[in-house]
């Protein structure tokens, strides 16, 4: 017996997904703000503050819940649908960026899931969205992307979205996996997280992979990204700001640029 909606749901696409949720009466879908695609008639749509979940009881708990949400860069409200007629309904929301969308059913899990902050794209109603603070001191100075993170509550499904190619690997007890902080999705509640430094003076000044990793430690499941999305973001912003590297610097660099039609 779950706590949380049950929902039903179908993702579509491979490269630009998108998950269409099917709901029966008087069931409700949460959604971060600006994940919404389309909807079926009658299905009402609600600006809420917080995340709707069954545990925010009260005005200073949801006022509390909301501006936590603030700390992952959210916003203070999500949006919430819910199927008001008869019969079955049906609503949609796309990925933001390239890569895959990620059902996770909470129940499997302990009835939590830790994730990077912007990941998340909807869930049932019930499911709570809050913010995991990374406890130790290592992670806490260096970790980057993964010292703020979120965690998903609750005992429905939750739906995330990733860049580029997906990966789930499962841990045994004691076995680590080190990685860049940005490439991790989401793990269980088992998994251990830390950050690692990278040592060796050349790794320092010439890796050009950051000084730290994290590292993962089992039990648990865990699921990996290969493109996220602060990655993307700067590769295009070098790449529209910058010289080009595969055209050099100075005449030859120019005269790609004429060559292209880049000349100015």
């Amino acid at each position: 017996m779950r706590n949380n909606h049950e929902i039903d749901y179908y993702i579509h696409g491979e490269e630009m997904q998108m998950v269409e949720i099917e709901l029966d009466p008087q069931e409700t879908a949460i959604a971060e703000s600006g994940s919404f695609m389309y909807m079926d008639p009658g299905i009402q749509m609600e600006t809420i503050f917080g995340d709707g979940s069954q545990q925010q009881s009260g005005f200073m708990n949801k006022l509390w819940g909301a501006g936590k949400r603030l700390l992952t860069g959210e916003s203070l409200f999500m949006t919430a649908f819910t199927h008001t007629g008869s019969g079955k309904a049906k609503v949609a929301f796309a990925s933001p960026y390239p890569g895959k969308i990620i059902p996770i059913d909470l129940q499997q899990y302990g009835g939590k899931i830790i994730c990077q902050k912007d990941s998340f794209l909807a869930a049932a109603k019930g499911v709570s969205v809050g913010i995991e603070f990374q406890r130790k001191l290592g992670t806490g100075l260096f970790g980057g992307e993964g010292f703020i993170m979120q965690k998903l509550e609750g005992d429905g499904l939750a739906f995330c979205h990733a860049g580029g190619y997906v990966m789930k690997r499962t841990l045994n007890a004691g076995e680590t996996l080190r990685i860049d902080t940005g490439c991790i999705v989401a793990y269980t509640q088992t998994i251990d997280y830390d950050i690692q430094f990278i040592g060796g003076i050349k790794n320092t000044l010439f890796g050009g992979e950051g000084l730290f990793f994290a590292t993962l430690t089992g039990p648990g499941e865990v699921w990996l990204q290969s493109l996220p999305v602060s990655r993307l973001a700067s590769r295009i912003l070098a790449y529209g700001t910058g010289t080009r590297k595969e055209e050099g610097t100075g005449l030859l660099g120019g005269l790609g640029n004429l060559l292209d039609g880049d000349g100015r």
